[in-house]
């Protein structure tokens, strides 16, 4: 029997019929006829011999298989464009590859992560781009990003995961704060402070992370988001007045304003990798091969 391979013109119609949620609407939207649409729709279910939808009056509803093939094709078609950029950069100059990362990485600690990497990878030049969690997911599946680093372990049945590594977590505190003096602190002891989060609880895997860890250290915290965003995450003591966890090294930071002590004891936090499934990249390989303790969740997806 022949496989049933899906055209992809006729998937990216399908994709678009099922998120306009009609015809008329996607039928605009690719500047065709609403006939011409539904031909396509109808040859691609004719391919794949099964329904894709049910009409609802003027409207559409996705049949069961409808749902996994607009999940899936949507991942599909992501791999396509990426597999089709970099045929196109390979006829032309050095490959280009960006890393997005979350604000919870500083540029500086995503290049120290990277470095070994990049330097094998002497013909390809490296872009980082900072986006917030949702813009980053989005921008790995439209390909506009080759890999995405964030903290914390979040399950996505569209991007392909793994963890690369882990960082431990500090407290940065004022430098007049009764724990400045101090090398170590638990955590119990800023029950009862203020701890600055980047973004609410959420709206932020990161947070989330850290509320999970004072709610499991037995206090329920209490948080301010910080005003300043972009800037070093060991600045925001001096920007909210409250305490906060930070990846910083230990010892005094911000011209000796702020103090970083470890957590005792240690609290460690996973960055977790994420790039488009059905795609391969000798870059890719090198930047996950260079952590020897990752934790490989996804990686043959």
């Amino acid at each position: 029997m022949s496989e049933r391979i899906p055209d992809l013109r006729r998937l990216r119609h399908f994709i678009a019929v099922a998120e306009a949620g009609g015809f008329t609407r996607a039928a605009d939207e690719l500047h065709l006829s609403q006939q011409a649409l539904s031909s396509s729709v109808a040859q691609l279910e004719k391919e794949l011999a099964t329904t894709l939808f049910v009409r609802e009056g003027r409207r559409v509803a996705l049949t069961r298989a409808g749902e996994l093939l607009r999940s899936e094709g949507r991942v599909l078609l992501a791999a396509a464009r990426t597999v089709s950029e970099r045929v196109r950069q390979a006829a032309g100059t050095d490959e280009v590859y960006v890393v997005g990362h979350t604000p919870a990485l500083s540029g500086a600690e995503v290049y120290t992560r990277l470095e070994r990497a990049i330097t094998a990878c002497g013909d390809t030049s490296f872009t980082f781009r900072q986006l917030y969690p949702d813009q980053l997911v989005d921008a790995v599946l439209d390909g506009t990003v080759a890999l995405g680093l964030r903290r914390a372990v979040v399950p996505t049945s569209e991007l392909a995961t793994a963890v690369v590594g882990y960082d431990r977590v500090r407290l940065a505190v004022p430098a007049e704060h009764p724990l400045a003096r101090r090398a170590t602190a638990d955590i119990t002891e800023v029950a009862g402070e203020r701890i600055t989060l980047w973004a609410p609880p959420g709206a932020s895997y990161y947070s989330d992370f850290l509320m999970g860890a004072c709610r499991r250290a037995g206090f329920e915290p209490d948080y301010v988001v910080s005003r300043v965003q972009g800037a070093a995450t060991v600045a925001a003591p001096l920007t909210t007045g409250a305490v906060a966890f930070v990846t910083t090294p230990a010892g005094p930071a911000i011209a000796g304003r702020v103090a970083v002590i470890d957590l005792d004891p240690p609290l460690l936090v996973p960055i977790q990798a994420l790039w488009q499934r059905h795609t391969a990249s000798a870059v890719r390989d090198a930047i996950l091969a260079d952590e020897p303790h990752s934790t490989v969740e996804d990686r043959g997806k």
